[in-house]
């Protein structure tokens, strides 16, 4: 039971505790259950988006029990965020617009979170200061949290290409993206074209922040066309990158969800927005610095 369970992990080396010994193995359970009613992953997070929106709408209210009642569907959102990966992994099916709508699914949750807060903290009163306060800073904490999922998600499927000697992870380049773009038609394909522009924004974006990197995986590419990578080139990514595996987990869903279930108990839910921007957004640089460091290092090296 366990080795089936450690079967559909992404790896240990980006796995953390509470989804080792909490989300997995619920996940599992839901992945084994849609598997059974040939419910296909693409399902699964939909549904997860939906009941993390139910939940992110609970918090609007100042109500203890109301709030508690949007945490547990938080929570019951994210084991079906670990489902629908553990399924496609089960049943080797993994797409394209999953990976789209997987990145999807956590940005909208967390969108909706961000308003609501700013909503209750507007009928709550912010000490006394206008409206628009709240709202520029939870603009800024929305923006700064996109970038953080977007970088972690990156760093983590690095990792797993150069742990898979170049056959893992899920990470695509823009201009691969862009090519596909342009052999669609709005009129023919407006669903997808609609899902590849924002996976094309997305993808760009996180090639913008690690220039260096950018300098090495194309020269990676360049010797290695066909993906072979050599033991000792991933040895030696695998042995600089694990140590950030941490930040990667500290900035996507456990430790930020955590946070917020706290600022929520302590009817302070704005709170949070300064966890993002004075705790998060400064880890978020100190990782970025750390790997692209690394990058620069295996450049030299090459």
């Amino acid at each position: 039971m366990k080795q089936d369970i450690k079967s559909t992990y992404k790896s240990l080396d980006t796995e953390e505790p509470i989804d080792i010994y909490f989300y997995r193995p619920i996940g599992y359970f839901w992945a084994k259950i849609a598997r059974k009613l040939h419910i296909t992953p693409n399902m699964i997070t939909i549904a997860s988006i939906f009941i993390g929106a139910a939940a992110g709408i609970l918090f609007y209210y100042p109500d203890l029990i109301l709030n508690i009642v949007g945490m547990l569907l938080l929570v019951l959102a994210n084991s079906f965020d670990s489902a629908d990966g553990q399924l496609a992994r089960m049943t080797n099916n993994k797409t394209q617009l999953g990976r789209i709508l997987d990145g999807l699914a956590g940005n909208i949750w967390f969108i909706i979170i961000y308003v609501v807060i700013a909503l209750r903290t507007v009928n709550q009163g912010f000490y006394g200061l206008p409206n628009y306060w709240i709202w520029i800073i939870a603009s800024i904490a929305g923006a700064f949290h996109i970038l953080h999922a977007n970088i972690a998600d990156y760093y983590r499927n690095i990792h797993l290409y150069f742990l898979e000697h170049g056959k893992g992870g899920e990470f695509d380049n823009s201009k691969k993206i862009k090519a596909e773009l342009k052999s669609l038609t709005w009129k023919k394909n407006f669903f997808k074209k609609v899902t590849l522009l924002f996976y094309w924004n997305y993808t760009h974006t996180q090639e913008m922040m690690t220039p260096k990197f950018q300098k090495f995986i194309s020269k990676v590419r360049e010797k290695y066309p066909d993906n072979n990578l050599p033991e000792d080139l991933c040895n030696e990514f695998r042995k600089g990158s694990k140590p950030l595996m941490k930040f990667t987990n500290i900035l996507q869903f456990n430790t930020r969800v955590i946070v917020l279930f706290i600022c929520i108990f302590l009817n302070m839910p704005f709170l949070y927005f300064f966890f993002d921007l004075l705790i998060l957004t400064p880890l978020m640089l100190y990782m970025i610095h750390k790997h692209e460091k690394l990058s620069k290092q295996l450049i030299n090296n090459f």
